[in-house]
């Protein structure tokens, strides 16, 4: 079965620019099962996301902005002295939240990138940030993200790993992503690749896959990425050498706040 692209024949892949214009936009709301009122959760005498969005303006490569659910964020970030986008608490998921920010920064289009970071990871190196910006320098990239190498035995196996399965040649470091699983693949001998959720969208495919229903694969393995590659777009994966620390738990938050202590 051939898929169809989620551009229109008049969008030809080839003539987009590598010179783009990216902003970086951060989803957070206070709801959470596990920790509620995460966002605001303190590290180091500074909210989680007020720490989050610093380490997205540390990455240099365009403005960062709090896609908040929840006027408590927004005013944490903003007397941090960073913006914030009020959005509909109810939205679905982080990237409707990231689309809905965007058309209140952007309603002239200036910026073609868009740069999704996770709201509770607090450690996240900013070069992570131009790493994954880096992949749509490709013109067959609609989508970038990150991924690392499956080290500990149990994560081959946990359903909370996210396996991607890329079309990497040996010794290189970027990838074409296939699919991804909750299950343990491909099959056969290789390595085994944990996603990462940070994404790097080109403005169009991020529009193309918030207007699009829920793919019955998607559903089935609770994973959205599956949307994109069901509607034709190409997400490609920067190999990184560990993943980020990020807070789910109250034993999550407990071991970063102790990480920042340390190097205070």
């Amino acid at each position: 079965m051939i898929l169809q692209s989620a551009f229109p024949p008049c969008h030809p892949r080839t003539l987009i620019s590598t010179h783009m214009n990216p902003v970086i936009i951060i989803p957070a709301r206070m709801a959470s099962t596990r920790l509620p009122g995460k966002p605001l959760a303190g590290i180091g005498g500074e909210a989680m996301i007020v720490r989050v969005w610093r380490n997205a303006q540390k990455a240099g490569i365009g403005p960062a902005y709090v896609a908040a659910g929840d006027r408590a964020i927004a005013a944490a970030v903003e007397k941090a002295g960073g913006q914030a986008v009020m959005t509909d608490p109810d939205l679905a998921s982080g990237s409707d939240r990231v689309w809905a920010a965007l058309q209140q920064i952007d309603r002239d289009e200036k910026f073609d990138a868009v740069i999704n970071l996770q709201g509770d990871e607090p450690l996240l190196d900013p070069a992570l940030v131009k790493t994954v910006f880096g992949l749509l320098r490709n013109p067959e990239t609609d989508i970038g993200t990150l991924a690392c190498e499956i080290r500990e035995a149990e994560e081959r196996t946990a359903p909370r790993i996210v396996k991607a399965v890329l079309e990497i040649a040996p010794g290189r470091t970027r990838g074409r992503a296939l699919y991804f699983t909750r299950n343990l693949a491909p099959s056969g001998e290789g390595p085994h690749y944990g996603h990462i959720g940070i994404y790097a969208w080109r403005r169009a495919a991020l529009q193309a896959f918030v207007q699009a229903p829920k793919s019955a694969l998607e559903t089935r393995e609770k994973l959205e990425q599956l949307r994109a590659l069901v509607l034709g777009l190409r997400i490609d994966a920067a190999l990184v050498s560990a993943r980020p620390l990020g807070v789910d738990t109250p034993e999550d938050l407990e071991r970063v706040r102790k990480i920042v202590g340390a190097r205070s």
